[in-house]
């Protein structure tokens, strides 16, 4: 395969950006999206220039490092995460645009590479538990319901790649923040500080200049990990909650 790419170029957060267009060939169908990125990279080191910095780090689409958005699709065409992407969905002398998530929060560090880290400082708000320390609890000594333990398990499987954020209209981080929300506030172990967790997530995620939500549904859509809409509804319905007991007491 010959394509053509316009991949976003930027030297640091303070820099202004361009997209800069490649011919890569030779190309295989079978490569990643990752892949062929490492190609263009070894033609441009051996021509003299600076390669094209992106993140990675797995390349199994369990980390949510590699993300990019690809012909203005957050991971691309497919619902799966960069790296998982094959050049089998391209077609031979394909334009491809490659740029950076788009969020205020989320700037660029160089490139394709944008900082993530407001996910980081949204978990430590509140993604803890209350739990005696010591050997390893026995498996069913905290028993749960199944429907509970689905629900914990269905949010749970949010990687924190910022697809949503990217995704939406308004920038908003409202998928991710429920995602971590919902799977500690359900189960037992979460249960003591269920409603502070969702005060401090969500207080830390406006902190964070993420945009507000209006479910667009944008974010569901591009969640490689198929992180429900009503995820963002059944936190706001915590929120209400506890707002309401905080104004009680």
């Amino acid at each position: 395969m010959k394509l053509t790419l316009r991949v976003w170029r930027q030297k640091n957060a303070d820099a202004d950006g361009a997209m800069s267009t490649y011919e890569v060939d030779g190309i295989s169908r079978d490569m990643s999206f990752l892949e062929m990125l490492d190609t263009l990279n070894e033609e441009l080191i051996l021509k003299g220039e600076d390669p094209v910095a992106f993140d990675h780090d797995c390349r199994e689409g369990i980390c949510g490092a590699c993300s990019l958005v690809i012909n203005g699709d957050a991971h691309g065409p497919e619902r799966t995460t960069t790296c998982q992407l094959h050049m089998r969905s391209f077609q031979d002398g394909d334009t491809i645009d490659i740029e950076p998530w788009r969020a205020s929060a989320f700037p660029v560090v160089k490139d394709l590479v944008v900082d993530r880290s407001a996910f980081d400082r949204i978990i430590q708000a509140g993604g803890y538990i209350t739990a005696p320390t010591g050997a390893a609890p026995e498996a069913h000594a905290a028993p749960v319901p199944k429907p509970d333990a689905d629900f914990a398990f269905e949010h749970a499987e949010c990687i924190g790649c910022g697809a949503c954020v990217a995704a939406c209209p308004n920038g908003a981080a409202m998928l991710f923040t429920s995602a971590k929300v919902n799977h500690l506030g359900v189960l037992p172990q979460g249960a003591p500080e269920r409603e502070t967790r969702v005060l401090d997530m969500v207080a830390q995620m406006d902190d964070e200049g993420f945009g507000g939500c209006t479910l667009a549904g944008e974010c569901a859509t591009a969640c490689p990990k198929g992180i429900p809409l009503f995820s963002i509804t059944s936190m706001n319905k915590e929120w209400l909650r506890a707002t309401r007991k905080v104004a009680r007491s």
